[in-house]
């Protein structure tokens, strides 16, 4: 399966755009986001994706009740940490900031992350993948990116959202 990773979008409704039209273009089979929408501004361009999208909260969330009836249109966001099962067993775990692991006892195979803007994979002593996708606004480091995970492969993988324009 592979799945569309997504953090950090600070209500930028264009880089939002372009990351639907990644995922959409990728087929992606889920999104999953690790916080930071901002708003129910940033809904609108989301309800586009060819696949549904599961999400948490990040630390910059100003209307909850607003994004989580905005986000039911199109998947389902709640409170970190969010336990994913995807239909091939993979484990996900969404959080916003690594410190919402802390007391987290649900086993996982993905942790998926941003907080700090900065795009970053690695892998844990258990085998477990940490993966930030970083920030696809693009306004605190000016590179917005997003991330695919593939669990077939069991690779991730950031992309820098301006080399995908033509897709």
């Amino acid at each position: 399966m592979l799945f569309g990773l997504l953090g950090d979008t600070h209500d930028n409704l264009d880089r939002i755009r372009d990351a639907v039209r990644f995922f959409n273009h990728s087929d992606c089979d889920h999104v999953l986001f690790a916080g930071d929408l901002v708003s129910p501004i940033a809904i609108p361009p989301l309800r586009k994706l060819n696949c549904k999208l599961t999400g948490c909260f990040g630390d910059n969330e100003g209307n909850k009740p607003g994004i989580h009836a905005g986000i039911s249109i199109v998947g389902t966001i709640g409170e970190a940490p969010i336990s994913y099962l995807a239909d091939d067993g993979t484990r996900f775990v969404l959080i916003h900031s690594l410190d919402q692991l802390r007391g987290h006892s649900d086993p996982f195979d993905i942790a998926v992350h941003s907080h700090t803007h900065k795009p970053s994979t690695r892998r844990d002593d258990h085998g477990r993948w940490f993966v930030n996708p970083g920030e696809a606004c693009g306004w605190v480091f000016g590179k917005p990116t997003v991330a695919l995970f593939d669990t077939n492969t069991s690779q991730p993988t950031i992309v820098d959202l301006r080399d995908t324009q033509d897709q």
